[in-house]
This record gives structure tokens, C-alpha cells and sequence, in this order.
């Protein structure tokens, strides 16, 4: 599409190109961004990591809410009751058993991170051994070590390590909770993992470093990913840097009136 705008636009147009050191495409999608309220590389958080590792788990946001704001990323459920995976606008869950879902709009979580998918990398990645070597071509990629980055990689995986959580007794704290895991392997398996990256100085209130998700293509396996392997075909990489955070905190009683000075350290 090809819009016509008055000289006297232009004129300010090229004014904030030149002030704000960036390209017209940049200024005329935030513009937009704005008057069509449509965010664009936004990252939504709802909670903080502390309020998790506190014992927090009370449902905070419903997943019809959560969608409101992306189509794409991870979280948990209310009470710890599995992994959420977010992909193409779905909500999945997977639970400490295995079972994978797709949850209810009236689902609710009490920690997840989404955003409106738009990736400004796409590429096919060689085979990877492992997910450190998955994590160092990720690391190529990135062009800053100061904003979040959202990680989509499609294909065929030779295997695929990972974990979910079950439903603790109330009031366990996350580190207790995790001790009641169950892993999950699976091979030669398609699917998809669903990744963020998070700058360090963000560890205060997130997940610092690489965070991914499985989901099997066929959506019935899934999980926090521990390890994996892909080939023997290339991985089909897109990537979107995300320059903005929106962080939602919970109006719950139990977020209200915990304590996190212990976790904040």
C-alpha cells in the first residue's frame, strides 16, 4: 500500500527522523501503532517471577484477557497446574501428567508473558546438537543485550527434554513445588518451541536469559523445555526484537500481601 501525505506532514515527518536517529518506517509504525491502539513489539507481563517463587500462584488474568494483549508466549496456571504454551493466538496447557489442552477462555494464570507476534528475522538454522548450541545461534542474532526478544523455531527435533508442573499444596513456595516435576521425553518428534529472552537487569521482575516451551505439532506434547536436538533437517528460526514492556501486577490478596523483599536480592 501506497498512502499520500501533505508536504507540511512530510516536513515533521523528516524532522523526527533525523531528531530520533531511526527510519521513517520506524516513526510511521509507531504513529499508527498508536492512533489504531494496536501495540506493536510489546511485551506483556503479567506478575513477576518473584511473586511465583514466593507461593503466589492465585489466578490473576483469564486467557481470554491474556489474548487481548498477544498470540505468542508462555506462562503457567492458576495454582501451578501445568505449563501454558501461547502460539498462533491458542492457549495450551500441559500438565504435570502429560495431558495437553487447549484452555478454556475462563482459564486463569497467574504469571504469563505474551506479545503480538511480528517477526523481523526469518531464517533456517543448520541442525543443532543440543540447546546450548541453539541458545549461541539465538545469541548471533540478537543485535542488543538490552531488550526482550521473542523466539519462535519450528521443525523436526531428534529429541526434546521437558518438564511441567503439578498443583502443590497451597502455600508451597515454587523452589518445593518444582520437586514434584514430571519430565518428558520425546523423539524424532515435530513441533515448535516458544522462547523469550529477557535482558539481565530485567531478573528483578522476570525470567533473565532464554525461557522456552514446547509444543508438538500434533498438540499432544509439550512442556518447559529442559534440552533438545533438532534434525535432520534445517530449524525454521523468526525472531522479533520487543523495545517496550508492559508489566500488569495482580490485585489478588495473596500478591497484595505477600512479602518479596527475599526475592528481590
Amino acid at each position: 500500500m501506497i498512502a499520500e501525505i501533505p508536504n507540511s506532514l512530510n516536513s515533521v515527518l523528516q524532522d523526527e527522523i533525523l531528531r530520533s536517529g531511526t527510519d521513517g518506517s520506524s516513526v510511521v509504525t509507531a504513529a499508527l501503532a498508536q492512533y489504531l491502539k494496536t501495540p506493536v513489539h510489546t511485551l506483556f507481563q503479567v506478575s513477576t517471577s518473584g511473586a511465583l517463587v514466593a507461593g503466589v500462584y492465585a489466578g490473576a488474568v483469564s486467557v481470554q484477557g491474556l489474548l487481548e494483549h498477544g498470540d505468542f508466549g508462555l506462562g503457567t496456571f492458576a495454582n501451578l497446574d501445568g505449563e501454558m504454551v501461547v502460539l498462533e493466538g491458542h492457549v495450551y496447557q500441559v500438565q504435570g501428567t502429560g495431558r495437553v489442552s487447549e484452555a478454556p477462555p475462563t482459564a486463569r494464570a497467574p504469571f504469563a508473558v505474551v506479545t503480538k507476534f511480528a517477526p523481523d528475522v526469518e531464517l533456517e538454522i543448520e541442525p543443532i546438537r543440543n540447546l546450548s548450541e541453539l541458545q549461541r545461534r539465538c545469541d548471533s542474532l540478537r543485535t542488543s543485550g538490552n531488550i526482550f526478544y521473542a523466539v519462535r523455531l519450528d521443525g523436526r527435533f531428534s529429541r526434546v527434554r521437558t518438564r511441567a508442573v503439578s498443583p502443590p499444596a497451597e502455600s508451597t513456595r515454587l523452589v518445593d513445588a518444582a520437586k514434584a516435576q514430571s519430565e518428558f521425553s520425546f523423539t524424532d518428534v515435530s513441533g515448535t518451541l516458544v522462547g523469550l529472552w529477557s535482558p539481565g537487569f530485567s531478573s528483578a521482575f522476570s525470567v533473565a536469559g532464554y525461557h522456552f516451551h514446547f509444543l508438538s505439532e500434533d498438540r499432544k506434547g509439550g512442556g518447559h523445555l529442559l534440552e533438545c536436538a533438532s534434525g535432520p533437517g534445517p530449524l525454521r528460526l523468526r525472531m522479533e526484537a520487543l523495545t517496550d514492556f508492559h508489566l500488569a501486577l495482580p490485585e489478588t490478596e495473596s500478591f497484595l500481601k505477600a512479602s518479596y523483599q527475599e526475592y528481590g536480592r
